[in-house]
């Protein structure tokens, strides 16, 4: 069954990913366009799932995580692949398959703009 209200996130490239999705707060007002992009980012870390493994990508040693390391999260793997996916697809996460496992990083340069957005100094 189909949620009518449901909106679907859009699929970042890397080229997208590479450029910072807005200036500092304090700098100016978010353009529709920067507020969008934005929104899509912390929506993505808004499920409380979502961010427990966004911060096991994270602070996992080498920075980087199979799928197989950060899977105990309480949820069945289909979720946990699901919620990754959608990580994924809001240009958090980068990933790469070696075998039958995948690698998930995070992708820095969103998550240095996502701070530089919010540094209010």
């Amino acid at each position: 069954m189909s949620n009518p209200e449901a909106v679907e996130l859009p699929v970042l490239t890397e080229s997208d990913a590479a450029v910072p999705c807005c200036p500092p707060l304090t700098d100016r007002p978010l353009t529709a366009g920067e507020a969008e992009r934005t929104a899509v980012m912390f929506k993505a870390l808004g499920d409380p799932v979502r961010l427990r493994l966004f911060s096991l990508v994270a602070s996992h040693v080498g920075g980087e995580a199979c799928v197989c390391d950060i899977s105990d999260v309480g949820v069945s793997q289909p979720t946990v692949s699901h919620h990754l996916k959608k990580l994924k697809e809001a240009g958090l996460l980068t990933s790469e398959r070696r075998g039958t496992w995948v690698y998930y990083k995070v992708a820095p340069s969103v998550v240095a703009a996502m701070s530089a957005m919010l540094d209010l100094r």
